[in-house]
């Protein structure tokens, strides 16, 4: 039986224990190896089977490093899990299949839609999901949202109340996206764990409310089994070349059901360990369909208002080197 690779695995413990555990579920003996640019300092790569050292994702020789260690460890499956590699990875998923290796990801189409902020707003339209208006940063109303099309992790946004907020800086940076300031006080922010199969349909839609966020990331959360379900499974439920866990991030008026769609992110989010204790199991999804060679149908058989609470826990190693 092949392994699973989860790159650039970093503090990604849970998400390595979840991959374990359905694994031990399936009955089979695989295991779960990652990589990181230093496995020892990556709590991650301490919990999985084998933690191993690679380059960073942009350097030169990452895919044939990559390369070898699935020839190595006899590797099945591959699952990113960082913004920077996932055009990397999508690019040489021919070289990767030659082997025998299948990544977990979707085709480059979507995540050059996804990577680019303006590409997202351009393709959400298409499949007919509204998203936050323009504004003229010239002639702005407030207040008004900023951010860079290609930023992550929440870094470099802005909220801008008034004319005097709105700094030059912000107006020259080629970067920066002038939208309208959806309102917290009326709309409710979303993270949708969505699943698609290897036939590009989606298996499994979760909507998780963002509490309270940490560097990005769900640090408060709960799953709702609302009206945002059908929505989505109406207008993305087959879309050509997505495979693999994606996170949707949008808002939700739960008085008139409106529904605004922010961005995405093509790979599992920080905050999939909720959707997993829920009962969604995409982590078995993945097992089934890349190992197992099974079909893997949708289901909505997951637990409503789940919440999680997260907080630090820690990793000790004795007679570090």
């Amino acid at each position: 039986m092949k392994n699973i690779l989860i790159t650039s695995a970093g503090k990604r413990v849970v998400l390595v224990q979840i991959f374990q555990q359905e694994l031990k579920n399936s009955g089979l003996e695989a295991k779960v190896l990652t990589t990181d640019m230093k496995p020892m300092m990556a709590p991650a790569c301490i919990v999985s089977d084998k933690g191993i050292k690679v380059s960073p994702c942009i350097a030169d020789g990452y895919i044939d490093e990559l390369i070898r260690i699935c020839r190595n460890e006899n590797i099945g499956v591959i699952i990113p899990t960082i913004d920077p590699e996932l055009m990397i990875l999508a690019k040489n998923r021919q070289r990767f299949s030659e082997i025998g290796v299948e990544i977990v990801l979707s085709d480059e189409d979507f995540i050059g839609a996804c990577r680019d902020k303006r590409k997202t707003q351009r393709y959400l339209m298409d499949i007919g999901i509204e998203v936050p208006k323009a504004v003229d940063k010239y002639h702005p109303t407030f207040p008004l949202f900023v951010k860079p099309y290609d930023g992550s992790l929440s870094t470099d946004i802005h909220v801008v109340h008034n004319q005097r907020e709105l700094t030059q800086e912000m107006l020259e940076n080629p970067k920066f996206m002038f939208m309208e300031y959806i309102d917290m006080n009326v709309f409710q922010e979303y993270s949708v764990d969505m699943y698609f199969g290897k036939d590009h349909c989606v298996k499994g839609i979760v909507p998780r409310e963002r509490i309270a966020v940490r560097a990005g990331e769900i640090n408060k959360g709960k799953t709702h089994k609302n009206e945002i379900v059908d929505f989505l499974k109406d207008r993305m439920g087959c879309l050509p070349g997505v495979r693999g866990c994606i996170c949707f991030q949008l808002f939700y008026r739960e008085s008139d059901h409106q529904v605004i769609g922010n961005e995405i992110n093509p790979r599992f989010g920080g905050g999939f360990p909720l959707t997993y204790h829920a009962k969604a199991n995409y982590a078995a999804y993945i097992i089934q369909e890349y190992l197992l060679h099974k079909t893997v149908d949708y289901s909505d058989k997951w637990l409503d208002n789940t919440m999680i609470l997260r907080y630090d826990n820690d990793i000790i190693i004795y007679d570090a080197q």
